[in-house]
């Protein structure tokens, strides 16, 4: 009994301390952070030729619009006080003008709040009243055939100067620089082929030269002896083509084995860095010249030539014509939605439309029509296989 007492009394005892302990205050948890908030993804759209001939000008836009969205993202930008993820849609259109129009229907569908694009006038064009029926702003950042800013569209920019100006400008060089009596012309019937061909043979008739050819061919074409043959005997100082790089570099070639020793000449579809490898031993220095829409001079120059660093560093590729432009185009777009406070295209358009922004590629403002302001051309001539440099004009 007396140790059945000593028992219970200890059991007593346990259980009071175990009272005590529960009665004691437990500490208090610290409240749960709250959670941040989910960022919003912006879609933008970019189409451009990434499969067929000239791939290689497609995929340069490309890049130059990844490396946008890329810099967008490291910097964490908000859009109305909230914090916002660009996200880029990348579309091939193979420079058709049917494949380009599905890729704008695809896009549109997709709920993309805007679209750089597309590279050539011929895609351009049809697929801007894609675009402007969905109300979705476009920002080309090549295509050069004046049409495309003159149907009334509210929503289409563009960010280097027409073939009004381009193909203007290089009539005037050949007859008054490079001293062309006569002119030949051959262009590949596309949207933007046959409209630079057109203003070139204007710009030369205004500075008094003499067209004594018009010759066509199309963009898929690799056999020129019969258009070449004809103009031959016509003896032209200088050939200009209106078309892309992949075309004027087998024209080179057969020119040269047909003794053709005329200067040629082009726009800026054939203005690129990679033309000396198309063109293989038909170009010789200084015998090609052309302009590319766009470019930048004096302090202006500094900031291209990083990004022309930067962009090598990035992709092992040197910059082929546009991928500054896509790059600023881009930047535009996502300018215009931060001043808005909004990526709903009815709220930033004015803003958009509203621009004036300091790019790699000089000081981005736009005219009524969306047409960039006091746009620039570099003419350029090959020396050693690499372009060269003779001139900005505006």
């Amino acid at each position: 009994m007396q140790l059945n007492l000593k028992l219970a009394v200890l059991a007593a005892a346990v259980a009071l301390a175990a009272c005590g302990k529960k009665e004691e205050a437990a500490p208090v948890a610290a409240p749960a952070a709250a959670p941040a908030p989910a960022a919003q993804v912006i879609k933008i759209g970019h189409v451009g030729p990434t499969s067929g001939a000239i791939a290689h000008l497609g995929k340069d836009n490309e890049n130059g619009a990844k490396m946008a969205i890329e810099e967008l993202n490291a910097a964490g930008l908000t859009i109305g006080g909230a914090p916002v993820t660009f996200e880029l849609l990348a579309e091939d259109d193979a420079a058709d003008p049917k494949q380009g129009t599905a890729a704008a229907t695809k896009l549109v569908d997709a709920k993309v709040a805007g679209v750089i694009g597309h590279l050539n006038s011929g895609t351009t064009i049809p697929a801007s009243q894609i675009y402007n029926d969905a109300g979705i702003p476009q920002i080309s950042p090549s295509a050069t055939n004046p049409k495309y800013t003159r149907q009334g569209y509210a929503g289409v920019f563009r960010m280097v100067a027409d073939d009004v100006h381009l193909g203007g400008t290089l009539g005037k060089y050949a007859v008054e620089t490079l001293k062309a009596k006569t002119v030949a012309v051959i262009d590949d019937r596309t949207a933007y082929g046959q409209g630079v061909a057109d203003e070139f043979e204007k710009g030369v008739a205004a500075a008094g030269g003499t067209v004594v050819g018009r010759e066509f061919t199309n963009d898929k074409a690799t056999d020129f002896n019969a258009i070449l043959t004809t103009l031959k005997a016509k003896k032209p100082d200088v050939v200009f083509f209106g078309g892309m790089d992949a075309v004027a570099g087998p024209m080179l070639k057969q020119m040269k084995q047909l003794g053709i020793n005329a200067k040629f000449m082009g726009g800026d579809g054939i203005c690129s860095s990679e033309l000396p490898k198309l063109a293989a031993d038909g170009m010789a220095d200084d015998q090609v010249y052309c302009a590319e829409a766009g470019g930048v001079e004096g302090e202006q120059k500094e900031g291209m030539d990083k990004f022309r660093a930067d962009f090598k560093a990035k992709f092992g590729a040197d910059v082929q014509v546009y991928a500054p432009y896509v790059y600023d185009a881009v930047k535009v777009m996502a300018n215009a939605m931060v001043t808005a406070g909004s990526a709903d295209p009815k709220v930033y358009l004015p803003a958009l439309k509203a621009t004036n922004y300091k790019g790699v590629t000089g000081n981005i403002t736009f005219d009524e029509k969306g047409d960039i302001k006091n746009g620039a051309l570099t003419l350029m001539t090959y020396k050693a296989g690499a372009r060269t440099t003779l001139a900005v004009i505006r």
